[in-house]
């Protein structure tokens, strides 16, 4: 029998390990056919070290520290364990067997015997985390292939139970009599097995160390033989996809990436016949886009804080990423369309998203759900013309008026008239003396709520001394709302236009790096990040860094006495997710008075108000809204006011308030700040 399971033992290792060599190279031929993107390949110590910071410090799994803390220990044995699959080995040909040199070393196997333990402890949390949260009537589970997922954790649980049983077998084949540090884990397994004859042991030594081996050689083998299986590919790959992410130290987006064809920038002046625009089909997606579907565990960590998804609609940024990733990986024709009729991925799916980025920031393995998204719109937008309704109106808007609202140019400076103090607009180079532009975006120059955050920043500017300067009429839309909604033509017409202007205000920036403030965080991501993709960069500053910095300077001084409200601060998305500003709007509101009462969901986790990603000009006909779930929850603060910092939360967040009839009141932190100077004086 001995002899039989060794042979059996071997056979099936020497199989599985070149079935799995061979679909490997077949995984990797895969990649290669898929579209070049040559952006992932610079600072390779940078992207090592945040490798290996993201993967041994489970820096993201430790957002959720129960899952974070169990999945680690299961991770780690995983590699630390490969020690008693080699002992297995020499086991099913002699039971007596140790390894070479480290032998029966107290250190390593009370090293082993614990890594065991905490593995199936981890495993055994894991499996009750999953089980409660499927009691959730939509969780983060919902849609993921439940099997797959038992069939790993089974495996994982039956080499723990192979690790600790030969652990047992071996210290009562070795006749031990007292508990010692080599078994002091499996001590109760010893004891069990103790009455056993030396035969009978050496027999289950060898029965056991075969199922050790059958057992995760099965493993090998079923996982060799389903790419779409990312719940086991991400062991894998989960490394590669972290080191080639786009942003190396930061865990959200920012700017959306460059629009590549082979490889190289699309040329929008002369584009080639055989551009490839966006993502339309299989061969479109890139060899790191694919890198990201087969990296996917189908764990919901982005599916549960999708707003989209809390809102029932049909976006799940997880079951996205597994549809893209079976399509992929299907032998349908290379050609043949991922969004559409009768395609992985409808209309309603791509549409629904907000680009809020909180499936990125939420993704263990990096995984960049926003950027396929927004390329699957510009194939939309770009090739096929299939995009909703009142994107047409908004897209001629920007062409004719400069604005998404199609407002009159000429009433960009309106709001000037209706302040009572100087602001000086520049016509042409910015005079040396004036420390700061001023950005003033399209909603703060139009929309009335938005146009009261302009002037309270303004006047705050000017108490304080800070010469600044405004374009007045020069202004035209960034391009944020046609770029993230896909129409990278129209945001390339946009920019240039912007950026032609830049460089005459600023003329020869060598006597002095020249600063701009914003007030939108779109307009703040849009030119101080989505800009450097074409060569020009500026010092930015949202309006809250910089009054913030006021402050602290002393050139702005807030009532010394306390804010008799009760407020809560709403965190905007292209603010704090995806420029990692989260202090200077709460130390701002600190200073002017005010004691923060926080929601649930906040900083990082904050929940969208639904007007990124080209939303605000969309109607929201599918679900719920999403403005209403986010003020329900500042309503339930039970505060008075709420504070924003973004002219789109002020709009999403003020008509929320206003549909549920409430007298919650929606204002800017400078508007509060002001409150608070001019209350002091």
């Amino acid at each position: 029998m001995k002899f039989a399971l060794a042979g059996l033992s071997y056979l099936i290792t020497a199989f599985a390990i070149i079935f799995l060599a061979v679909r490997v190279r077949q995984l990797i031929a895969i990649y290669k056919k898929q579209q070049p993107d040559p952006t992932r390949s610079n600072n390779k110590s940078a992207r090592f070290k945040n490798m290996l910071t993201e993967v041994l410090g489970h820096t993201k799994m430790l957002n959720f520290t129960a899952t974070g803390i169990a999945h680690w220990f299961v991770m780690i044995g995983f590699g630390a364990l490969f020690g008693t699959l080699i002992t297995a080995y020499g086991q099913v040909i002699n039971p007596d067997f140790a390894l070479p040199i480290v032998g029966h070393f107290v250190g390593y196997e009370l090293f082993a015997e614990l890594i065991a333990a905490l593995t199936g402890v981890g495993i055994v949390t894991l499996i009750g985390i999953r089980q409660v949260t499927r009691l959730r009537k939509r969780n983060r589970f919902s849609g993921s292939n439940m099997g797959k997922a038992y069939y790993i954790e089974a495996t994982i649980l039956g080499i723990v139970f192979c690790v600790i049983a030969l652990r047992g077998l071996e210290g009562a084949l070795a006749n031990e009599e007292s508990w010692n540090w080599h078994y002091a884990i499996s001590w109760p397994a010893v004891l069990a097995f103790n009455s056993m004859s030396v035969a009978s042991l050496e027999s289950a030594i060898v029965i056991v160390a075969t199922l050790k081996i059958v057992i995760s050689m099965a493993w090998f083998i079923v996982i060799a033989s389903d790419f779409t299986m990312g719940i086991a590919w991400h062991r894998f790959l989960a490394f590669f996809n972290i080191y080639y992410k786009r942003n190396i130290d930061q865990p959200a987006l920012g700017a959306l990436p460059e629009m590549l064809s082979k490889g190289k920038p699309v040329n929008f002046e002369d584009p080639a016949e055989d551009d490839v625009f966006g993502l339309g089909t299989r061969g479109d997606i890139s060899w790191k886009g694919l890198l990201d579907m087969t990296s996917c565990t189908e764990c919901g960590r982005c599916q549960s804080q999708c707003p989209a998804w809390h809102t029932d609609k049909p976006l799940s940024p997880k079951l996205l990423i597994m549809a893209m990733r079976d399509h992929a990986m299907s032998k349908v024709v290379e050609t043949e369309n991922i969004v559409g009729e009768n395609a992985p991925i409808s209309l309603d799916v791509l549409w629904s998203c907000t680009s809020c980025g909180a499936c990125v920031e939420e993704c263990p393995v990096d995984i960049e759900h926003v950027d396929h998204i927004v390329n699957m719109r510009r194939f939309q937008v770009l090739v096929e013309s299939e995009f909703p309704t009142e994107l047409g109106g908004t897209f001629r808007n920007l062409e004719k008026a400069g604005n998404p609202w199609g407002a009159n140019k000429a009433d960009r400076e309106s709001w000037i008239a209706e302040c009572d103090f100087p602001v000086r607009v520049v016509s042409g180079e910015l005079p040396e003396e004036v420390e700061y532009l001023f950005w003033v975006g399209c909603a703060g120059a139009y929309e009335d709520r938005a146009k009261k955050t302009t002037k309270a920043v303004a006047e705050l500017l000017h108490m304080a001394g800070v010469n600044f300067a405004v374009l007045g009429k020069r202004e035209t839309c960034t391009g944020d709302p046609a770029r993230r909604s896909g129409n990278e033509f129209l945001y390339q017409i946009l920019s240039q236009e912007n950026i032609a202007t830049f460089n005459e205000t600023f003329g020869d920036r060598s006597k002095g790096k020249k600063k701009v403030v914003v007030t939108c965080p779109h307009c703040f991501t849009t030119i101080g990040r989505d800009y450097a993709q074409s060569g020009f960069e500026l010092e930015m500053l949202h309006h809250t860094q910089l009054l913030n910095t006021l402050i602290k300077e002393g050139r702005l001084k807030p009532s010394p006495h306390k804010s008799d409200k009760k407020l809560t601060y709403h965190d905007p998305c292209y603010l704090g997710r995806h420029n990692q500003i989260y202090a200077p709007p709460r130390e701002l509101l600190e200073a002017s008075g005010c004691d923060v009462e926080e929601m649930p969901r906040n900083k990082e986790r904050s929940f969208c108000c639904g007007g990124g990603g080209g939303r605000m000009w969309m109607e929201e006909k599918l679900g719920t809204r999403i403005n209403l779930n986010r003020v329900d929850e500042a309503i339930d603060t039970g505060a008075q006011e709420v504070a924003v910092a973004c002219p789109f939360c002020r709009i999403m967040v003020g008509d929320g308030m206003v549909a549920r009839q409430s007298d919650v009141e929606v204002l800017d932190v400078a508007q509060i700040l002001l409150r608070s100077v001019k209350a002091s004086e």
